[in-house]
């Protein structure tokens, strides 16, 4: 049972993890923080590494439409873990940011 997270369905869960992995792999670079981040994101959504694997035979856009059918709640979750996801390595690359943009308009987050 997970204290201070959200309870993401399956579905959602893949969504979140090809967000995070296509954030990570936005700047053609994986770096050590990067990783490290993730593996600190596995227990918070209750995920293990073939997670990985699966969420990256999920289509872009298919994922993004379950991230837009996500709770509010759920999607400000979504936010603060992308956001972190994206610091990690020190620095939030352009094409990273561009990413989060995308992603936060498509799902109808305003960004702050």
């Amino acid at each position: 049972m997970n204290n201070s997270s959200t309870s993401f369905t399956i579905a959602e869960k893949l969504a979140i993890v090809h967000a995070m992995d296509s954030v990570i792999l936005a700047d053609g670079t994986v770096h050590k923080g990067e990783l490290d981040a993730l593996g600190e994101m596995m227990p918070r959504i209750e995920f293990d590494s073939n997670f990985i694997l699966q969420a990256r035979n999920i289509a872009q856009e298919q994922a993004k439409l379950i991230l837009r059918d996500m709770s509010e709640d759920k999607k400000l979750e979504l936010v603060s873990i992308l956001d972190e996801i994206a610091i990690s390595d020190g620095f939030v690359h352009q094409k990273e940011s561009d990413l989060l943009l995308d992603i936060y308009s498509f799902i109808g987050i305003e960004r702050k």
